[in-house]
């Protein structure tokens, strides 16, 4: 047999491996789970490509970076892998075809993102496939008490189980020391299959100053320009930010170009494949950018906006200087920024009356194992709560034993036949050819395509849905139809009535307060590092569990070189508004009680944080709407709760 090394050089041309990969690759080798807590740029990815050629059936990689799994697989294809990926960009004969080689056992490789397991044609396709390897990237979003948790994440583990994968892989470059042991719970990893290699890595010179907003763009060009020409990407936190900043440096005779989440998918792709190929370019990006994007040399990373957590921050800085080579990590620390960042997290907290509401709409008037389909995205505007926040919500409830989840569907097929309904029928005999006919006969013809709701039509044929969406993915798959569908709902069963709605209510609103305050601390560490005069780069290195004993020697604490900073800095300036203002909002307040219905919601309206009703009934438009943004949100809270009590 070839020895990991020698597969490791014909595959990927490496002679060496990077710290952790090897004993990584070796763990599920023999068959165990694994956790990779590698720095950014540590190969992560490699330990589950290599591992993939050694092992029979596909390895399935979920991670939720389209950027990456594109650059990746064009990586394998160029080196002979059989890899692919299924996402919303594929035509339909192109998600035809990557099924196709699923299902007959050609694909080394598949990338998902962990919202693909929401489509019951893929979950359905899943049962009858041997999953060797189960890869989950960006693994710290399945903590809770991780920086950037997802709910989709939550379910990652029971759908390995049930999906009888042989070996997980959970990898991550932000996992702080409880962080890796929720992972390893939650994925059932043995503490020695958990591999973190170091964190401090010595090319990069950590640079965090103080500065005002008055001077902060002024001081961001000289740096630039006083920097050798190379690669460079300037961090933002909005996306007019990123436009605005974008504009000034282009307009000084620089390389910049914007990059955020609200540019078309071309012009983005368009801007990437830029950076990626200029040695002196610059984007101005918010954290959309950069994920899985493997560029060796870059020689600067600016953050123009505090970044809002001490793992967003190492993150992004460690897309800096992967070529082993001398690299600066600029921050330019401006106390402008805490509103912004505090908005983003209070406005995350739903209301504790939209809670009891959506529990009272689940619960009342049910019993234990009867179930209903819903519509997340009518539930959102219903209940006045985030997408992403509900949810969240309906995952803790089953992990709490309330509801179960089904496999989400599609409530609405629409398909185009490709041939005759004789020439398809004609392709089949007795009974099946009986089932086909009567399934067309369910479908409602428009002018090209013809209508199906499966429900429905189970019930008349007096089948299962299963076996009606089996047929229509079979016929598609022949080329005998084309399959559009729409509508997707989600099913839950009751599994356990509450004792008291309102105590469950008030329970699931704690937790997001709990949160909340977790995401407020995450920002104060930021601070902390940046008041620090101590080392800052051993700080950090601490932060996710690495210890050092000697000072880095090139951070701004080490170097000497950061003004020394008032230990007030971080103190905001109320700016009282006018006793005009608040007479408006009073009236604002009387015209729409029923939307801004408490202090909470009208404060995230001042303060210009949306909502599922407030974008509905146009008030986003309204101009009071953001009116009170330059304040800190608890400032504006007390004075809302004061006009509250006074009315």
């Amino acid at each position: 047999m070839e020895t990991l090394q020698q597969h490791l050089l014909k595959n990927f041309g490496y002679s060496e491996f990077l710290p952790g990969q090897q004993q990584t690759i070796e763990h599920l080798l023999n068959g165990d789970s694994a956790a990779a807590v590698f720095p950014t740029g540590g190969g992560k990815s490699l330990c589950y490509q290599l591992t993939a050629l050694l092992l029979p059936g596909v390895t399935l990689v979920v991670s939720p970076l389209i950027a990456l799994m594109k650059d990746q697989i064009d990586a394998l294809v160029k080196r002979g892998i059989n890899a692919s990926r299924l996402d919303s960009s594929l035509s339909a004969d192109e998600y035809k075809d990557v099924i196709s080689q699923l299902r007959n056992g050609s694909l080394s490789l598949l990338y998902v993102a962990p919202e693909r397991f929401n489509n019951e044609r893929f979950r359905e396709c899943l049962q009858h496939i041997n999953i060797s390897l189960f890869a989950v990237d960006e693994a710290h979003c399945i903590s809770e008490w991780g920086h950037n948790f997802r709910p989709d994440y939550l379910k990652l583990a029971g759908f390995a189980h049930k999906f009888k994968a042989d070996r997980i892989l959970a990898l991550t470059a932000t996992a702080t020391p409880p962080v890796l042991e929720d992972i390893c719970r939650q994925f059932k990893i043995s503490t020695e299959c958990a591999v973190r290699t170091g964190f401090y890595r010595a090319n990069l010179t950590l640079d965090l100053k103080v500065v005002a907003v008055e001077t902060r763009d002024e001081q961001l060009l000289r740096h630039i320009q006083n920097q050798p020409p190379g690669a460079s990407i300037v961090y933002v936190t909005q996306q007019k930010t990123a436009e605005q900043v974008a504009r000034q440096l282009a307009d000084a005779g620089l390389p910049a170009r914007p990059y955020h989440a609200g540019l078309k998918t071309e012009l983005r792709n368009e801007v990437q494949e830029w950076f990626m190929t200029t040695d002196f370019a610059i984007v101005v990006a918010t954290i959309a950018f950069g994920m899985g994007v493997d560029k060796p040399n870059i020689r600067a990373v600016y953050h123009y906006n505090l970044p809002k957590s001490l793992e967003n921050y190492s993150q992004e800085i460690g897309r800096a200087g992967r070529d082993g080579k001398p690299s600066i990590c600029r921050m330019l620390a401006c106390t402008d920024d805490l509103n912004v960042l505090e908005n983003f997290i209070y406005g995350d907290t739903p209301d504790a009356s939209s809670i009891i509401a959506l529990i009272e709409g689940f619960f009342t008037h049910r019993s234990v194992g009867e179930e209903q389909d819903v519509s997340l995205y009518s539930m959102s505007f219903e209940y006045d709560i985030k997408s992403l926040v509900l949810r969240t919500l309906l995952t803790y409830l089953e992990l709490d034993g309330y509801l179960q989840g089904g496999t989400p569907f599609y409530a609405d097929y629409s398909f185009k036949p490709l041939q005759s309904s004789r020439q398809i029928l004609g392709r089949f005999n007795g009974e099946r050819k009986v089932f086909v006919g009567n399934l067309f006969r369910q479908a409602v013809a428009g002018k090209i395509w013809f209508k199906l709701d499966p429900a429905e039509a189970a019930t008349n044929l007096g089948t299962s849905r299963e076996r009606i969406i089996s047929a229509l993915d079979w016929l598609a798959e022949q080329q005998l139809l084309e399959v559009k569908v729409a509508g997707v709902r989600q099913s839950y069963r009751i599994t356990r009535q509450p004792e008291s709605t309102e105590l469950l209510a008030a329970d699931l609103h704690q937790r997001f307060q709990k949160r909340e305050q977790a995401e407020i601390n995450r920002l104060q560490q930021v601070l902390d590092l940046i008041a620090l005069n101590d080392c800052q780069t051993n700080a950090l290195s601490t932060h996710f569990g690495e210890q050092r004993n000697k000072p880095c020697g090139h951070c701004s604490s080490c170097n000497k070189n950061n003004d020394k900073i008032a230990e007030n800095w971080t103190v905001r300036q109320s700016n009282n508004l006018e006793s005009s203002f608040w007479k408006q909002v009073t009236q604002l307040e009387s015209e729409h009680s029923v939307i801004l219905s408490n202090p909470h919601s009208l404060t995230r309206f001042l303060c210009g944080i949306t909502s599922p009703k407030l974008i509905r009934n146009k008030l986003t438009r309204h101009p009071l709407f953001g009116s009170a943004e330059k304040l800190p949100y608890a400032e504006v809270l007390q004075k809302v709760t004061s006009l509250e009590l006074a009315q």
